[in-house]
Parts: C-alpha cells; sequence; structure tokens
C-alpha cells in the first residue's frame, strides 16, 4: 500500500484526564510520526498539537481514529494524494 505524508492537529480539552491515553496512542503509531508539536493554550484551557506522519491511509486512520474517540478530543487529517 503506498504511504503517504500528513499533517493532523488535534486540539484537547481537558488534557489532564485524557493525557495518559493520548500519549499511549501517540506511542503505539511512533513509527509514522515523523514529527510533533505540542502547545498548551493556557487562557483558552486547550492544548494543541500537530503531527507530521508519513504512513499509510489504514495506519493514518487507525491512528486519527483512536484519537478522535478520546473524550474532549478533536481530530482534522490533511494528507498528500
Amino acid at each position: 500500500m503506498e504511504k503517504r505524508i500528513g499533517v493532523i492537529g488535534i486540539v484537547v480539552e481537558h488534557r489532564e484526564q485524557v493525557a495518559d491515553s493520548l500519549n499511549r496512542i501517540l506511542s503505539e503509531y511512533g513509527d509514522i510520526i515523523v514529527g510533533r508539536m505540542g502547545i498548551p493554550y493556557r487562557d483558552r484551557g486547550l492544548s494543541v498539537i500537530s503531527l507530521i506522519v508519513d504512513g499509510t491511509t489504514d495506519e493514518i486512520g487507525a491512528l486519527t481514529g483512536k484519537l478522535g474517540n478520546l473524550a474532549g478530543v478533536r481530530v482534522k487529517t490533511a494528507l498528500t494524494r
């Protein structure tokens, strides 16, 4: 299956409640994560994470699906063709 490069944007509300699960999922998919940047936005009570990924659409979809199932986590993805 063809690999794609993409950007995943993650917005996390109530970080304290989901941090362990979120980091466990990211670690599980660490082989497709090229880079990660996380910014706490304390004024809004949010954390924003951006990921650069290189993987198949199945791998990236599985990662974003698991992240999106966490309470208070929003995920958006943009992929190359």
